[in-house]
């Protein structure tokens, strides 16, 4: 496919706001997860005894009057993750150089304001939602969007993508596609997910949910962390007076339908949308320098995964899960790890694992799997997402003509 550029991106996670807190973080190996500590009011032997990514601040986020009607603790950090690394600027450079309709958000979501819902139902009034909380967009998971156009005044296409823990990935492909069918010069991807007790109690009640911090592809590991994150990119068309220095280079998407929440097996909807992101990028496997797995920690997950990566990539690949330091975003995961594949790319730095180690490596996993962090310059990073209903996207990102090689 004809790349797409990145002009700028930015993600807000456990690890602080903004992409220099996300490097810092990931070069001192220093975890974002706490114990369980979400829910203001409840007792503490009340709360689920887990470990989590919860972002600080959020609760101190006071938008402004013309999106207070649409308070509610995911939309905050959406105007929270909006704020950093010059985002907004650029989006009003994009709307200045296309025009508002000629640029669409495309943003992903695994919940978007559940939380809010939960709230109007323990806020009852009578048998109405509490006064604060009679938005009906609000209850909708088009909520996020919705909320973002007019956070941004954007006027093009604008879709949330709601297919699990591949959504925030998947933004990316369909925005490629708005571009290179002409509907748009640019776009707003990103994602953004909040904890709440749906998503707690209902990951528990799936046995998916570990008492300790997730350890990805190691024999130890018994189920995920939850998180909690917002990120954003802009991509635009490439033209000769706008050479990008990164790009969206490649996109792969598949559907294996094996079960409505483990994977195939085999990884077989993995390695598919792995192998159609690569031949869609026009590279070959042996080029990609770090790949940003799903890497959940649940014991279906990593094996799975680790069996497609084998079957794909040569042993020089660096591939690893930085869900020890952030937990499992959800519907943030895509962007969230996309940001650090594009660490990877501008800096050199390819993260090991946090809390899993090499003694205790899983026997499926091959060379590619590392627990050690790296340096070294790459050309290709990847980043897999992978969902509920074995809903997968694997995204390639290249460094440009001015990028190091």
């Amino acid at each position: 496919m004809t790349p797409v550029a990145i002009r700028a991106y930015t993600a807000t996670t456990a690890l602080g706001h903004g992409r220099e807190a996300q490097a810092e973080a990931l070069r001192a190996r220093r975890s974002g997860l706490r114990r369980n500590d979400f829910g203001d009011g409840a007792a503490a032997d009340a709360r689920l005894d887990t470990w989590i990514g919860r972002v600080d601040g959020v609760e101190a986020v006071v938008l402004p009057p013309t999106l207070a009607r649409f308070d509610c603790r995911n939309h905050r950090l959406a105007w929270l993750a909006l704020q950093q690394d010059g985002l907004l600027d650029g989006v009003a450079a994009l709307r200045t150089r296309h025009g508002a309709e000629r640029v669409a958000i495309v943003i992903g979501t695994s919940t978007s304001s559940i939380g809010a819902s939960e709230e109007a139902y323990t806020r009852l009034d009578g048998d109405t939602f509490p006064a604060d909380l009679r938005q009906p967009l609000l209850h909708t998971p088009h909520s996020l969007g919705h909320f973002l156009q007019l956070a941004t005044a954007l006027r093009g296409p604008c879709v949330t993508v709601a297919t699990a823990c591949s959504s925030s990935a998947k933004v990316f492909a369909q925005a490629a596609r708005l571009i290179h069918a002409g509907v748009v010069d640019a776009a707003l991807v990103g994602g953004v997910d909040t904890l709440c007790g749906s998503v707690l109690f209902g990951f528990n009640a799936l046995g998916l949910v570990s008492k300790q911090p997730c350890m990805p592809f190691d024999t130890r590991r018994d189920g995920l962390s939850l998180g909690e994150a917002g990120g954003y990119a802009l991509l635009e068309r490439i033209d000769d007076a706008h050479d990008p220095d990164l790009r969206l280079c490649g996109y792969g998407e598949s559907s294996d339908a094996h079960h409505m929440s483990s994977p195939h097996p085999e990884g077989l909807g993995a390695r598919l949308a792995m192998a159609d992101a690569i031949a869609r990028a026009g590279i070959a496997a042996d080029d990609v320098g770090y790949l940003n797995l799903h890497g959940t920690a649940t014991p279906a997950n990593d094996s799975a995964e680790a069996l497609a990566v084998r079957g794909l990539f040569g042993d020089a690949l660096h591939a690893s899960s930085t869900k020890g330091w952030v937990g499992h975003t959800l519907g943030a995961a895509g962007i969230v790890e996309s940001v650090f594949a594009l660490i990877a790319l501008e800096s050199g730095l390819l993260p090991g694992m946090l809390h899993s180690g090499e003694p205790q490596r899983d026997p499926a996993c091959g060379p590619q799997i590392r627990f050690d962090a790296a340096e070294r310059e790459i050309r290709y990073a990847m980043n897999n997402s992978f969902g509920f209903g074995g809903n997968n996207a694997s995204l390639v990102f290249g460094r440009g003509s001015h990028g190091n090689r």
